[in-house]
């Protein structure tokens, strides 16, 4: 998640303070992933060093209102009107953990691969409904939109898990023991010198 370039959209909207800010982007995705005052704050001071956001000074209140720049306009429509790209995803720490258990000895990968499951299907559980009504609020279909992906990724993971345990039942790994060549200190085992 682009916490740049989502509060440049918000600020893209008109000018907002930090705890503006923070309301407005918690509205506007479900409040599904929370964002910490302090994180919002240490993003404008990078705007603004990058010339997207203009600090206002402060009013009656105390609230400091900050006001995108044509550049952060334009990033912000940049970043809206592209796709993602998926294809370097995120570490997967599940991933990584099942694919070292499988070649360690004593892990009991069967067992994880069954927590796992039971976790994923409790927060499958837990999630919302993601129907909305023709004429629905647009904060109501924007958290139905987050809600819907999230249900989407834990129906993967489960089908996922699946497969892990048919691989793991036919394959049935065995340890994997530490490598006897040992990698030359500060370059990867196998690179070649240039």
């Amino acid at each position: 998640m682009s916490v740049r370039q989502s509060l440049l959209a918000i600020l893209d909207q008109g000018p907002c303070y930090g705890y503006q800010l923070r309301a407005e982007f918690d509205r506007r995705t479900g409040s599904v992933w929370p964002l910490n005052v302090g994180q919002i704050y240490n993003t404008l001071e990078r705007l603004e060093r990058d010339g997207l956001v203009d600090r206002g000074e402060a009013d009656d209140q105390g609230h400091v209102y900050w006001r995108i720049t044509a550049a952060g306009s334009a990033e912000a429509a940049a970043w809206l009107s592209s796709p993602v790209d998926r294809e370097q995803p995120a570490r997967d720490e599940l991933a990584i953990k099942l694919a070292l258990a499988a070649t360690l000895p004593g892990a009991d990968v069967a067992a994880l691969v069954s927590a796992q499951r039971a976790t994923a299907l409790r927060r499958l559980g837990a999630l919302p409904p993601t129907t909305t009504e023709p004429d629905a609020d647009p904060a109501a279909i924007a958290a139905a939109i987050v809600v819907a992906a999230q249900r989407v990724a834990v129906e993967g993971e489960l089908r996922w898990l699946e497969g892990i345990e048919r691989m793991l039942t036919e394959t049935r790994p065995s340890p994997l023991p530490l490598a006897a060549e040992r990698p030359r200190r500060g370059r990867p085992a196998g690179s070649v010198r240039r």
